[in-house]
């Protein structure tokens, strides 16, 4: 019996993935200001909102005040909601509505050389989205430190490991009314539990332990401290934590497009 070598399971990369980037790019560029605007506006919101208003009622908050507690987790969460649209309704529609992917694939590129394309292009886009809120607060004195430049690698990485679960997402939705789901039953609880607003340990134990696995709990815990001027605490595990959600993510992404595109 034959075998379709496009339904295999391992990813066949090249670096004509950077082309399927650059062309995103180029499209984002004609809106590059309103697009960044909108991705300070709702972080910026809560920040002011919660961090003055709720923040004069509250003591500090791990040595520092809430407004800078709450900023340091405002670059983690900025970071995830973006590159999570990105690869949910702009992908969905490049993938679904407007056929870009089919039209890409006219030429010698192939459908895991879009993903991957795809992918870097929603981890970049979030990585600007972390940024600007970094250079924000920066300018308003809620970073500690110079080690805060060592938040932006993690900013990437943590871009990549929720890019590649919003794939995962896009490749199963019939619909934009399905990313609903997505946003209610996973990224909303991940903002409340993994210490964006306040410290995990404030938590019952087993709402911690569930917690501890998700990825936005990684990257809260490297990049907080970075900002305050000290070295995370299991700089590895956390690290490897995010890394493995973005490979496996990923490739359970491609999987799942393969079969949805070419069968």
């Amino acid at each position: 019996m034959a075998v379709n070598l496009q339904l295999l399971p391992l990813p066949q990369l090249s670096g004509r993935a950077f082309a399927v980037w650059r062309r995103n790019f180029l499209v984002w560029r004609k809106l590059a200001i309103p697009s960044l605007l909108g991705n300070l506006a709702d972080p910026m919101i809560y920040l002011f909102g919660l961090g003055y208003g709720l923040g004069g009622l509250l003591p500090q908050v791990g040595g520092v005040s809430y407004i800078a507690f709450l900023a340091s987790g405002t670059v983690c969460a900025s970071t995830m909601n973006a590159a999570s649209f990105e690869t949910l309704y702009s992908a969905f529609s490049r993938m679904h509505i407007q056929r870009t992917w089919e039209a890409i694939m006219n030429a010698p590129v192939t459908l895991d050389d879009v993903m991957t394309g795809e992918l870097l292009w929603a981890a970049a886009k979030a990585t600007l989205a972390g940024s600007a809120i970094l250079v924000v607060i920066t300018a308003l004195g809620f970073v500690a430190s110079p080690l805060a430049l060592w938040a932006l690698p993690v900013i990437f990485i943590t871009g990549l490991a929720f890019a590649a679960l919003g794939l995962i997402v896009t490749a199963l939705a019939p619909s934009y009314d399905f990313f609903m789901y997505y946003f209610t039953l996973f990224i909303t609880p991940m903002v409340l539990l993994c210490g964006v607003f306040f410290p995990p340990d404030q938590l019952p134990p087993l709402v911690q332990a569930v917690a501890a696995w998700l990825p936005l709990t990684h990257s809260v815990a490297l990049v907080r401290p970075l900002l305050f001027g000290e070295i995370p605490a299991g700089i590895a595990g956390h690290l490897a934590a995010l890394l493995a959600v973005a490979v496996i993510a990923f490739w359970i992404a491609l999987l799942l497009i393969r079969r949805r595109l070419l069968k």
